[in-house]
């Protein structure tokens, strides 16, 4: 079975749970948190992975780093996913928990792509376009890549618009080369 549907198999219930024990928000923030530790700590993502560590020392380890600072139901989630051996899966989970958090909001998960940091002004018109495109609140995520040279790539869900100047150089390029090509026949 794929990560993904596993991932979805569990973060359905735990959102539906959440709903139910009026903890939503709780849960939402502790997924998010979750996911950022996964991403910030490599170290934390290899031991979920690691199948030479049990899956009982890794709920040692989960509720050693967790209890107290999440919501119960939270907690209880991390031991029912490593009672199963599926701990390794809990990253992806946490994704697909926010992903399904966000639908149920109706939250629009936007990823702009600059060379360098935007500041308030322009994240506040890049978030008025994208809810003028979506018409829904804005999730936005910023990424810093240098190779595009300028410009920004703008990702709404599976719409992309790419107005890097690198892209624009390659159109360019490929414009060049057919040129040529047609030139020498």
């Amino acid at each position: 079975m794929s990560e993904t549907r596993i991932a979805s198999r569990y973060a359905k219930p735990l959102l539906e749970l959440a709903v139910e024990r009026n903890c939503l928000e709780e849960v939402a923030k502790d997924m998010t948190a979750f996911t950022a530790l996964c991403h910030s700590n490599r170290d934390f993502t290899l031991m979920l992975k690691n199948p030479v560590l049990g899956h009982l020392n890794k709920l040692v380890i989960l509720k050693k780093i967790f209890t107290g600072k999440v919501n119960a139901l939270t907690l209880s989630i991390f031991d029912i996913i490593s009672r199963k051996n599926r701990e390794q899966y809990l990253p992806a989970i946490a994704k697909e928990f926010h992903k399904q958090y966000n639908v149920m909001k109706g939250i629009a998960e936007a990823t702009i792509t600059t060379v360098v940091p935007l500041n308030a002004e322009l994240k506040k018109e890049v978030n008025a376009v994208v809810k003028k495109i979506t018409g829904k609140e804005v999730e936005l995520t910023e990424k810093i890549d240098e190779s595009i040279i300028g410009g920004f790539i703008l990702k709404i869900g599976d719409r992309q618009i790419d107005d890097s100047i690198s892209s624009k150089l390659n159109e360019l390029k490929l414009k060049f080369s057919q040129n040529l090509y047609v030139n020498k026949m």
